[in-house]
C-alpha cells in the first residue's frame, strides 16, 4: 500500500532511522520539500519525543549542521524468539540495543498459552530490574519457527501444531502490554538482524539457519523476501533411492546428527550439545557436522544460482561449531554454483551468533512502531 501521508512526519523519521539523512540540509535534499514544511515535521517529531537533537556535526563551512536521531530512551521494545525447543527474549531500547535478556527450554510445541505465561512472568522481572513498567513497552516483536502470513498474523503451514491453528500471533500479547506487535518467521528475523547489523553493506543475502531444523531467510535489495504465504526459504532435496523430495532437515540437521550420535552411544540432547562435543574434538561429532554441512551446502546451490546473492551467511546453532560445519557448506556451494553466481560470493559464519533472534525480533517491533504512516497519523492527530 502506498503512503497515505506522503509529506507526513513519518517519512522524515524513516530517513533519520535509516541514516540516509539526519540533518536539515540532507533531509531537504532527499525529500525536495521546503525548509518550512520540513521544520514543521521535525517539530512534530520532537514534540512527540520520537526524535531528539543529537548535537552538531563537523562544519562543512559555515554553521555546523544539527543532527537528529531516534529518541532511543523514550521506551522499550520486547523481543521474543520462540524456537522448536528453546526460547529467548529480551528488552531493548528503541534502536534495538539489548538491555536485558533471558532464555529457557520452552518451545513452540508447548503452545501459545504456556509461552505467554512464561514470557509475562520473565518480562515483569526484567522490567523491575530496569526500574520500568509494562507501560514502557511500546513495541513487541515475535519470531516463530513456522511460515507466517504477516498480513493476517496467521501461521500458514498446514502441519502446524494443533494448539497454534487459528492463532493471530500479533494478538497474543496485546492484552498484557499496551504495545504495537509484529510477528515473523524465526529465520527471517535472524536474516533481518544479520542484514542490518551484521552485514550492513550487503543488500542481497541468503541467511542459513541450521539447528534442529534447517531453513534460510532471503534478503533481496535489503528487504525480507517471504514469497506467497511466507513460505520462501524452505529447503528440500531428493532422497535416494526413489528420488522423492524430502525436507532437508530430515536428511541433514541437528536432529539427524543427534539421532546418529545417540546411536553411537553419545549423550546429546540439543544442537548446543553437538557443538560442545565437536569443540572437545570428538571425531563422530566432527564427521557428522562436516557431512551435514556438505549436504546442506549442496542443497543451497540452486538457491544461490537462482538469487545470485552477495553473501551466504551461515547461522544457527550448528554454525557455532565454526570451521567443521561452515567450511563444508562453503566447499559444497562453491563446487556446484555457476561462475556468474559464484564470482565474489562470500560464504561466512553469521556475525551476530545467538543474539540474532532477539535483535531481529526487536527490529520488526521497531519497524511496526515507527511505520511511517502510523507516525504521520499520530503526529498529525496530536497537532
Amino acid at each position: 500500500m502506498g503512503r497515505v501521508l506522503a509529506t507526513g512526519s513519518g517519512v522524515v523519521l524513516d530517513l533519520i532511522r535509516s541514516g540516509q539523512a539526519t540533518t536539515r540540509t540532507d533531509l531537504v535534499d532527499h525529500l525536495g520539500w521546503s525548509r518550512i514544511t520540513l521544520s514543521r515535521r521535525l517539530n512534530e517529531l520532537l514534540d512527540a519525543s520520537i526524535i531528539v537533537s543529537a548535537g552538531q556535526l563537523s562544519s562543512r563551512g559555515g554553521r555546523p549542521p544539527e543532527e537528529f536521531a531516534v529518541h532511543k530512551d523514550a521506551g522499550l521494545l520486547l523481543a521474543i524468539d520462540i524456537g522448536s525447543s528453546h526460547t529467548r527474549l529480551g528488552l531493548t531500547d528503541l534502536v534495538s540495543t539489548v538491555l536485558i535478556e533471558d532464555e529457557a527450554d520452552i518451545g513452540f510445541p508447548e503452545g501459545p498459552e504456556r509461552i505467554v505465561e512464561w514470557v509475562t512472568q520473565v518480562v515483569d522481572y526484567m522490567l523491575e530490574q530496569l526500574g520500568t513498567t509494562r507501560a514502557d513497552v511500546h513495541g513487541i516483536g515475535l519470531g516463530v519457527p513456522a511460515p507466517v502470513d504477516t498480513a493476517t498474523g496467521h501461521i500458514t503451514t498446514p502441519d502446524v501444531e494443533p494448539v497454534w491453528k487459528g492463532v493471530v500471533l500479533p494478538d497474543l500479547f496485546t492484552g498484557e502490554f499496551p504495545a504495537v506487535c509484529a510477528a515473523e518467521r524465526d529465520v527471517n528475523i535472524m536474516a533481518l538482524a544479520e542484514s542490518r547489523l551484521g552485514w550492513p553493506d550487503y543488500r542481497h543475502l541468503v541467511v542459513l539457519k541450521a539447528g534442529v531444523g534447517v531453513s534460510c531467510g532471503l534478503i533481496l535489495d535489503g528487504r525480507i523476501y517471504r514469497g506467497w504465504q511466507g513460505g520462501a526459504g524452505e529447503l528440500s532435496r531428493p532422497a535416494p533411492p526413489d528420488g522423492r523430495q524430502r525436507r532437508v532437515e530430515y536428511v541433514a540437521s541437528g536432529g539427524t546428527i543427534r539421532r546418529e550420535l545417540l546411536s553411537r552411544g553419545h549423550s546429546v540432547r540439543t544442537s548446543a550439545d553437538i557443538v560442545s562435543l565437536a569443540s572437545a574434538g570428538n571425531d563422530d561429532a566432527l564427521e557428522l557436522l562436516a557431512d551435514a554441512g556438505y549436504t546442506i551446502g549442496d542443497t543451497l546451490i540452486g538457491v544461490v544460482a537462482a538469487l545470485n546473492p552477495q553473501a551466504l551467511v551461515v547461522g544457527g546453532n550448528l554454525a557455532e561449531a565454526g570451521d567443521p560445519f561452515v567450511i563444508a557448506v562453503r566447499e559444497a556451494v562453491r563446487a556446484g554454483v555457476p561462475d556468474v553466481a559464484g564470482a565474489g560470493l562470500v560464504v561466512e559464519q553469521a556475525r551476530l551468533g545467538d543474539k540474532a533472534g532477539v535483535i531481529g525480533a526487536s527490529l520488526i517491533a521497531q519497524d511496526a512502531l515507527f511505520d511511517p504512516d502510523r507516525i504521520s497519523r499520530i503526529t498529525r492527530d496530536a497537532r
